[in-house]
């Protein structure tokens, strides 16, 4: 039997992340190719995935999370060559002192 498990989360740039989809088996199948063809990250982590499963579609992620979600959704964004709004990085350092 498969229990191939899927928990897609959502981030807007605003507040915390919060789970979008979550299914198994087919449903996880179904929401992983989705997530594929929007050219975002999937991520396989058995002890995340487990605790991301008590939540329920529209709870937003907790607070102890913040930092491996956030890790997480900075290195999806740097793949995909793109970077947070209102930062592009330190450019034009003088490095004469």
């Amino acid at each position: 039997m498969n229990n191939k498990r899927a928990i897609a989360l959502h981030y807007d740039g605003q507040g915390a992340p919060n789970v979008a989809a979550k299914g198994y088996n087919h449903l996880a199948e179904h929401i992983i190719e989705q997530v594929k063809k929007q050219g975002g990250l999937i991520h396989q982590d058995e002890a995340l995935s487990e605790y991301l499963n008590n939540l329920e579609v529209g709870d937003e992620i907790p607070e102890n999370l913040y930092r491996i979600i956030a890790e997480l959704i900075a290195f999806s964004w740097l793949l995909n060559g793109k970077t947070p709004p209102g930062w592009e990085g330190l450019t034009g350092i003088d490095e004469q002192v």
